[in-house]
């Protein structure tokens, strides 16, 4: 049976947590009959690309679906303790405490908590499961105030940029200033929770804030900030995942198995009706829909796969060695730290192939055809997507569809919500009114718009096409009078 952690006063709620946390020291290798076990797990439910492993589970009740009744647990009773944190280091230190057994986090966090743990004997942590990645880095970025004149992460040099410290975004600044030469003193950089950061930037006390999965899309898609730095640019991959406490995973193997299930189903959920799945994520995280789908929707930002893929050892790998260089982190043994057998398990008892999924980067795409200039989709990376407030998602099979689309639907009196492209340069999905496009005259009979996150690339672009930079407005206006 499944009983649910009943809310205490704190002082009294952190007496219990200590004493569970000292009786999990001595448990027996398998569990008593009559036993309470409390399965502490440490969410992110705000950072969108961990919702399959702790919020949508939780909500949707899909672990309890998987906890192992028969055998050494047919009298064992389960207590499920959803903890959430805003960032990972305070999940590490309740998986240090033993007052939580699982744990999520992103690459630079997860590397921290694998370290930490093997320095502290009898606390070490292992890697199970990935819950979401990009394999080139995107997700984590860099904003300014949409008013603020810098477009460039050179721009920046001697302001006032935050970030959190000891998350995946700190690592992908630490990354981008070595790979470019930049001393510490390149900018005054100051650690800034997600929520002080926010509120810093939009009242103007900072110049730039850097962050992790969502942020750098949240605020502009909130209005008030402009992402000048995307991770994708690091070229370095960047994922979020799911670390165990080893000694409870080596008591209690069948109830990390049966998490894995549980996070797998959940990212079946969210792909099977991804307007439904963003829909309840905002209401369970207050997360915009729109926000969330950019991220889990059709070839989104995020690819949901828990394989443990040789490149994501290599990232942590490269994590580790960025901090090594600042004397920020002490020696780690990545490999003895990454263990796959539960995950292949997983995949095992649902009748999947581990090893052919662990080869493939593949997402689910925008697909279908396309209602305004009558196509089928070929190119996902080419496509679009109108999401309307009274009928869902439409999916476009290019820029220029998709903007004649907003106007098609705008002019019949539809609301649109929002509406997404793909960046011409970078590959990832964006907001089609944050976007900055370039005039391609390449083809003087038939010009083109091209999308792009940064002012430079579309700049580029423009000059070698013989075009212009245009505004979403603009494109709009120009979309418009060419029907």
């Amino acid at each position: 049976m499944i009983l649910p952690v009943t809310p205490i006063r704190f002082a009294a709620r952190r007496a219990a947590l200590a004493l569970l946390g000292a009786a999990a020291m001595h448990l027996p290798t398998s569990a008593r009959a009559g036993e309470v076990i409390t399965l502490g797990i440490g969410t992110q439910n705000t950072t969108t690309n961990t919702v399959t492993g702790g919020i949508v589970i939780k909500e949707l009740h899909l672990l309890e679906k998987y906890l192992p009744k028969t055998g050494k647990y047919k009298d064992i009773t389960f207590k499920l303790d959803w903890q959430n944190a805003t960032s990972g280091p305070p999940v590490t230190n309740g998986m240090i405490a033993n007052k939580l057994q699982i744990g999520m986090m992103g690459d630079y966090p997860l590397m921290v908590n694998g370290a930490t743990g093997q320095q502290n004997k009898g606390n070490e942590t292992q890697l199970i499961a990935v819950i979401a990645y990009n394999a080139f880095g995107a997700g984590n970025g860099v904003v300014v105030h949409k008013d603020s004149p810098y477009y460039d992460l050179a721009d920046l040099k001697g302001k006032t940029v935050s970030v959190p410290f000891g998350s995946a975004a700190h690592g992908m600044m630490l990354q981008a200033m070595q790979e470019r030469g930049w001393g510490p003193d390149f900018w005054n950089l100051v650690s800034q929770s997600p929520e002080v950061g926010t509120t810093n930037l939009q009242e103007r006390k900072i110049d730039a804030h850097g962050d992790f999965v969502p942020f750098a899309e949240l605020l502009p898609y909130r209005g008030f900030a402009r992402k000048i730095f995307d991770g994708v640019q690091t070229k370095v991959p960047t994922f979020h995942g799911v670390v165990v406490r080893k000694d409870f995973a080596e008591k209690y193997p069948e109830v990390v198995v049966a998490y894995i299930k549980a996070l797998m189903d959940a990212n079946d959920w969210v792909r099977k009706d991804p307007v439904a799945a963003a829909t309840k994520i905002e209401e369970w995280t207050k997360i915009e829909k729109e926000v969330a789908y950019i991220f889990l929707g059709p070839g989104g930002i995020h690819t949901l796969d828990p394989t443990i893929k040789p490149r994501w050892i290599d990232t942590v790998k490269t994590a580790h060695g960025v901090l090594q260089k600042l004397g920020r982190v002490k020696d780690f043994d990545v490999d003895a730290w990454v263990n796959e057998t539960y995950v292949r398990q997983a995949f095992k008892e649902r009748g999947l192939d581990y090893d052919a999924q662990k080869q493939t980067l593949a997402n689910y795409e925008v697909t279908g055809k396309d209602p305004i200039c009558k196509q089928p989709i070929t190119q996902p990376k080419e496509a679009g997507q109108i999401w309307l407030a009274d009928s869902g998602v439409v999916s476009l099979s290019s820029a220029m569809c998709t903007l004649r689309g907003i106007n098609h639907y705008e002019k019949l009196g539809k609301k649109v919500l929002v509406s997404y492209l793909y960046d011409k340069a970078l590959g990832i999905k964006l907001f089609a009114d944050k976007a900055f496009f370039a005039l391609d005259n390449s083809d003087a009979k038939k010009p083109t718009l091209v999308p792009f996150l940064l002012k430079k690339d579309a700049e580029a672009h423009a000059a070698r096409t013989k075009g212009r930079l245009v505004t979403y407005t603009e494109a709009l206006a120009m979309t418009k009078a060419g029907g």
